[in-house]
């Protein structure tokens, strides 16, 4: 297969749906060889903050010399994004490659694997074929019944913020949202939990003590925010000041969690100098977290799509930009709680320019809009990313592009090519 033969592939409509259980990643890894099962890992789970998290932690330990492989989810811009060893995504020759290995395998099968099975087994064998040291794995969808649970008690346990996502698939409390992503805890590997309400903290902690896992609650009272502004902000752990170039408040409690890991790590045998976490730490990227694309006019995007995502982004605008009104590019996708997320952005937006993400799940613009209006906003449906971020760069007020991570690569491409376009 050529390149775009191979996302065709990935892509295609037999391997989309998720299916509950591991079965079918277990006998495709099997015939496979097993990659995994040569490989260490750093296992992130959780609601939100895990991409960021994951990015912080990668960097961290390839600034220490070892050679690192991330598997984040989803993608911005680029499929290949998903699948990177030291910081560069994986060729589309590799990809090719190893996909016609994998396809030979997955369509021999009887029962069909998913397209995120499909995908782990890619990523697998290219890490194992890289010969990664460490390997920092994002859950997709959950953790107990997630495809990258197929692999051996990792280093390090990691569950982020844990809140309402995927009621659908994980549960309609809190404690069974946590049962299911504390499904990656597995028997005598060290746990790094993010604080949370007691529902949730007293389900980790049984499994914990269940399985014989040493579990440890980050601590955020040992880091602190010295300065931050657009530009990034320099944060405090136990007193060592270090930089990091993510905007947010919530931003400091990723690198406080990441930072604990690093010390897990430390007391497993794992060499990480305290010069690899500061320049790990002031090089970290992750795009569409309140990202700041541009400044005149101001440009942010951040491709949150829930509460959580949506209370972080506007506590960092009302920090930021403290008085100011935003025009707003939204798009949301139908499965998410988008009534409730548009009642905490909209106080927020001047005007709003309304996008159908490229997304099956994807909330209609105009349906969008409708609700926008009913809400006493003021909302405008355009049909394409590249039309919306041309007409917001024509104004003078600051702009936050919003709701879902389909559509922020559209975004991020749009703004690159216009102003691209301009420099001509």
């Amino acid at each position: 297969m050529n390149y775009q033969e191979t996302l065709d592939y990935i892509n295609s409509v037999r391997h989309n749906q998720w299916k509950l259980g591991l079965s079918r990643t277990i006998e495709l890894l099997h015939m496979l060889g097993d990659p995994q099962n040569e490989l260490k890992f750093v296992h992130v789970g959780g609601t939100n903050g895990k991409g960021s998290t994951c990015a912080m932690i990668e960097s961290v330990l390839r600034e220490a010399g070892y050679r690192t492989g991330i598997f984040p989810s989803p993608y911005i811009e680029d499929f290949r994004e998903r699948i990177r060893v030291n910081g560069e995504m994986i060729s589309e020759e590799d990809l090719c490659r190893i996909t016609d290995r994998v396809r030979e395998c997955a369509d021999s099968m009887e029962d069909v694997p998913s397209h995120f099975e499909i995908v782990t087994a890619i990523g697998m064998l290219y890490f194992r074929d890289m010969r990664c040291d460490i390997v920092v794995l994002e859950v997709g969808l959950g953790g107990e019944f997630d495809a990258t649970n197929i692999i051996e008690p990792p280093e390090v346990a990691v569950l982020t913020n844990i809140g309402f996502d995927h009621t659908d698939y994980l549960g309609n409390t809190l404690a069974e949202i946590a049962r299911t992503k504390s499904g990656i805890i597995k028997t005598d590997s060290p746990v790094v939990v993010y604080p949370n309400v007691p529902e949730v903290i007293n389900v980790v902690t049984d499994i914990c003590r269940e399985r014989g896992c040493p579990m440890e609650i980050v601590d955020f009272g040992r880091i602190s925010i010295e300065h931050a502004d657009l530009d990034g902000q320099i944060l405090s752990w136990n007193g060592r000041e270090f930089k990091i170039p993510l905007i947010g408040e919530y931003q400091s409690r990723n690198a406080a969690t990441a930072l604990t890991v690093i010390e897990k790590l430390r007391g497993r045998g794992w060499v990480i100098p305290d010069e690899a976490v500061d320049a790990g730490m002031a090089n970290v990227a992750w795009p569409a977290r309140f990202e700041v694309l541009g400044k005149d006019p101001l440009f942010i995007l951040d491709g949150g799509h829930n509460l959580q995502c949506a209370e972080a982004v506007a506590d960092s605008v009302r920090k930021y930009l403290p008085g100011t009104k935003v025009t707003l590019i939204i798009g949301m996708l139908r499965d998410k709680d988008y009534a409730a997320v548009l009642d905490i952005i909209l106080p927020l937006a001047e005007r709003c320019l309304c996008l159908t993400p490229a997304s099956d799940r994807a909330l209609h613009a105009a349906e969008l809009a409708e609700m926008i209006t009913q809400k006493g906003g003021t909302a405008e449906v355009y049909a394409s990313a590249q039309d919306a971020v041309s007409t917001v760069l024509r104004g003078d007020r600051p702009v936050l592009a919003f709701g879902s991570l389909y559509m922020a690569g559209e975004v991020r491409s749009a703004y690159r090519n216009i102003r691209c376009q301009a420099q001509i």
